[in-house]
């Protein structure tokens, strides 16, 4: 089972990011990396962010700003008793995921940005923020994302040099 869901995934994802977009296609993380930054390295992490998830569908801190450029380690806790996850991306594709997540709750995903987690587990991301702006995370969990569970990272203009 977790094989054909793999499998259905792959082909989702092969779709998103050849650009054609029907109605209902999985939004992965790898086509709008040029939006939201990129996978980062842990030797270059700057600095070390922890989030805590809660059953009160929220992330804590929900804001968090970085500097462009910059690469961050992120901790992620689900202090909660249900399964909770952080997706980086832009609104658009978050929304696009959810509605998706919707329709097929079991889907498992593992994409550089995000963490899925059980009740009481750690996980973590390394991510890399390459362009100024608002990259958006939240829980696609169904009815988490609805409930409000989303944040924003504010990433600031690197200053010239």
């Amino acid at each position: 089972m977790k094989t054909l869901r793999h499998t259905a995934l792959a082909a989702l994802s092969a779709l998103a990011t050849t650009g054609v977009h029907a109605s209902g296609t999985h939004a992965g993380g790898h086509h709008s990396e040029e939006l939201i930054g990129k996978p980062g390295v842990v030797a270059k992490a700057t600095r070390t962010v922890k989030v805590d998830m809660t059953d009160g569908m929220r992330f804590s801190p929900a804001s968090i700003d970085v500097k462009q450029g910059e690469t961050v380690r992120f901790v992620v806790t689900n202090s909660g008793k249900l399964k909770h996850e952080l997706v980086l991306g832009t609104e658009k594709e978050l929304k696009e995921h959810y509605e998706v997540m919707k329709k097929n709750p079991e889907m498992e995903h593992a994409d550089p940005n995000m963490v899925t987690l059980a009740a009481g587990k750690t996980g973590e991301i390394i991510w890399q923020f390459t362009k100024a702006g608002k990259v958006d995370f939240a829980c696609l969990q169904p009815g988490h994302y609805d409930a409000g569970m989303k944040g924003a990272v504010n990433v600031t203009k690197a200053a010239r040099k």
